[in-house]
């Protein structure tokens, strides 16, 4: 049993190069880990392929609907849905807690979490808060000379969780291609860490759910850190662990 590489779902889309360059990242972060990569593909149904995996990671991609959190779009918003992984991933998020499957979610897939479990997200973090699109946490358009491993903020970890401990400090340096955030949480789940930032209140950055095996959510992309820095490794390989130890457990 040591030797087990859990099995690890990716959920996402392959539909473009960018979208294929993206889940290969998610992948090969996962195997390093040392879990073995499964992708979750538009079309599956979520039921039957937990069935066959350990753990789940959401992955990054464009918005989930509003219509998904009780809101229309509104038109001043830069807001893109992706109606195709909102009904994949909302389901299966909700069932992966549900029968409490390690989850790791990344960028657009702590959105995906908390809607999936009833929490509401910002449309426009930017927009809403200053009435203009100014992509402060789009490091794409407001840093194009830096990498995408290059963290261009701080967030602060909230003591007593996991992703403190995990991180081993109480402030991390992360990358950011986001322009939605989470608003209220799903009940279930707690802040683990916002952003540094002298706006009140500080956007939330992560989030996780105590009362259960593994659910952690971060708004960052870990994903394209954990080659240059380790605590973001560490991240990944922390799901890997609750998957093998979820193995364990059912296997005694």
């Amino acid at each position: 049993m040591t030797d087990h590489r859990p099995r690890i779902g990716i959920a996402g889309a392959q539909r473009t190069e960018r979208e294929r360059t993206s889940f290969y990242a998610y992948a090969e972060a996962v195997e390093a880990a040392g879990g073995e990569p499964v992708p979750v593909l538009l079309g599956a149904v979520p039921a039957r392929v937990l069935d066959d995996l350990d753990g789940l990671v959401l992955t990054g991609g464009l918005d989930v609907a509003p219509e998904e959190y009780g809101e229309r779009a509104r038109p001043e918003m830069a807001v893109e849905p992706d109606p195709e992984r909102d009904a994949l991933e909302l389901p299966l998020a909700r069932e992966a807690v549900r029968r409490d499957l390690p989850v790791f979610a990344i960028c657009r897939g702590i959105q995906t979490l908390n809607v999936a479990l009833g929490g509401t997200l910002i449309q426009d973090v930017d927009v809403e808060r200053g009435g203009r699109q100014a992509w402060t946490h789009q490091q794409r358009a407001s840093r194009p000379d830096l990498p995408a491993h290059a963290a261009v903020h701080d967030v602060t970890i909230e003591a007593g969780t996991r992703l403190r401990d995990l991180v081993g400090a109480g402030t991390l340096g992360v990358n950011t291609f986001h322009h939605q955030a989470v608003r209220d949480l799903a009940p279930g789940l707690v802040v683990a860490a916002r952003a540094v930032e002298a706006r009140a209140p500080a956007l939330i950055e992560a989030v996780e759910a105590p009362a259960r095996r593994f659910v952690l959510g971060v708004q960052w992309h870990p994903e394209r850190m954990w080659r240059h820095q380790a605590a973001h490794a560490r991240l990944f390989e922390a799901l890997v662990r609750a998957a093998r130890e979820r193995v364990r457990t059912a296997a005694r």
